[in-house]
């Protein structure tokens, strides 16, 4: 899942990218609306993290052109501005939530795990790939039922081949889904992550490769 965060305060910034990679989204960030309004143009995003009071301008004034033009991406508002009336404002303008500083880092990410599910493509709460069960809700992944330990982005990237299970998943989908512009595509950051993560999937592998496209996760035995 892929997060733009709009915040002008680097050290905030920072920590909360930090926090949201941690967790495995694919962040990118921004520190005016004039950088936020072009990275929501070329890219599509699960979710907007964005600070109300900006240097630049209220990005209340954003999201309610975006909501014009018809840009449904889930966004929260992250401001000093506490009073009620500020609220209504931030959920009129197409704000789908709000959390006022100073705040919980935790809590900021699960609220934008909760809002990245409310995307239009609605996902199974849970994936099964032969013996493979991937629950999306709970982020556990077990195989022939046992819980397995994987990463944030070791999750990220199986929970992307399970919602296309049986299909060849490009390259560079994967590197833009789970990844954040600060990756390199031309680096071997997804090969080491899907050695990974079929060292703990186990035997019989399930992660295949598709020669010139990407990988596929589909069940043994299958064409």
């Amino acid at each position: 899942m892929r997060v733009l965060l709009v915040e002008d305060d680097e050290n905030l910034r920072f920590g909360v990218a930090a926090a949201l990679r941690a967790a495995g989204f694919a962040v990118d960030e921004a520190d005016d609306l004039p950088r936020a309004d072009e990275a929501l143009f070329v890219t599509a995003y699960d979710c907007a993290v964005l600070d109300r009071m900006l240097p630049s301008g209220d990005a209340v004034a954003l999201v309610e052109r975006l909501r014009r033009d018809g840009l449904a991406v889930p966004v929260l508002f992250l401001t000093a501005r506490d009073t009620v009336a500020d609220r209504l404002a931030g959920f009129a303008s197409g704000g789908d939530d709000y959390l006022v500083k100073p705040f919980a880092v935790p809590e900021l990410v699960a609220r934008v795990r909760s809002l990245c599910r409310r995307s239009a493509v609605v996902r199974p709460p849970v994936h099964r790939v032969g013996d493979l069960e991937i629950d999306t809700a709970r982020r556990q992944v077990r195989r022939g039922g046992v819980l397995l330990t994987l990463t944030g982005r070791e999750f990220a990237v199986l929970e992307v081949l399970a919602a296309r299970a049986d299909q060849a998943v490009p390259r560079g989908e994967l590197i833009e889904s789970c990844w954040d512009e600060m990756a390199e595509p031309q680096s071997n950051v997804l090969e080491v992550l899907v050695s990974q993560l079929r060292r703990k999937l186990g035997e019989p592998p399930l992660i295949r490769t598709v020669r010139g496209v990407g990988y596929r996760l589909a069940p043994p035995g299958a064409r």
